[in-house]
């Protein structure tokens, strides 16, 4: 029985039932922040969207609008580095405030694009995401030797699409939108198996366990938000 490098067999099947409860339970709640931190930033969004005056407050103040993102990125590299060190409330207040942040900054991608347009991008998310899910948790498969091509994918669409700022080529828009696709279905299986790597790595460690189950939250959620915003750029459907 494989769980994301670490071999774990039960001797009995009492053991191996109480075992896989336990994993269940917590991924389920995991998967519980998540969704939360989805929740937060899509009602974040749609109040700041219904907010045209606000909205266009943040769009032509740059040091606001880039305050946010470098917020985003400080608050995400906080969790990353000093996780196994916050308590577990401080992790899930990082958590939810860059969900809400991140909520402000996706105001402006709901005015973007049609109604309809988002609901099929959600749809199809949701379902992709669904079953990389489902793949990462069922495969036998060592999902972290994909780590590094995956991080050196995600790697080339932030360089391209910094580049792209500049160049607004949409044959490299495209190559983007491919590249993202593959990258980030593939995190999402391999952050999906690394919850299991998490609750056996902890050896009954609650506190650290709990506190890793927020980063796993965090990655899926922006696992999800990426796969969704790519889903945006291959339909098109912006607004005129």
């Amino acid at each position: 029985m494989y769980y994301g490098g670490d071999n774990y067999e039960p001797r009995t099947y009492e053991e191996q039932y109480d075992t896989i409860r336990g994993m269940n339970t917590y991924i389920a709640k995991v998967f519980g922040w998540m969704f939360i931190g989805l929740l937060l930033t899509a009602g974040v969004g749609y109040l700041i969207a219904g907010n045209l005056t606000l909205v266009a407050a943040i769009v032509t103040n740059p040091i606001l609008f880039f305050g946010l993102l470098i917020a985003e990125v400080v608050m995400v590299m906080v969790l990353s580095a000093r996780i196994t060190k916050l308590s577990y409330g401080a992790a899930i207040a990082l958590f939810l405030a860059y969900a809400a942040i991140n909520g402000v900054t996706f105001s402006i991608i709901l005015l973007a694009y049609t109604s309809g347009t988002i609901a099929t991008a959600f749809s199809t998310t949701a379902i992709t995401f669904g079953i990389m899910c489902v793949y990462g948790y069922f495969t036998r498969a060592d999902l972290t030797r994909f780590r590094t091509i995956l991080f050196m994918g995600l790697i080339g669409v932030l360089v391209l699409s910094v580049v792209n700022l500049f160049l607004a080529s949409s044959s490299v828009d495209w190559i983007i939108s491919v590249v993202s696709l593959f990258v980030f279905l593939g995190l999402t299986a391999y952050d999906m198996q690394r919850l299991k790597a998490f609750y056996f790595g902890t050896e009954g460690n609650s506190v650290l366990r709990s506190n890793l189950g927020i980063i796993g939250a965090l990655r899926l959620y922006l696992d999800f938000i990426n796969l969704f915003l790519t889903m945006l750029r291959f339909m098109g459907g912006r607004r005129r």
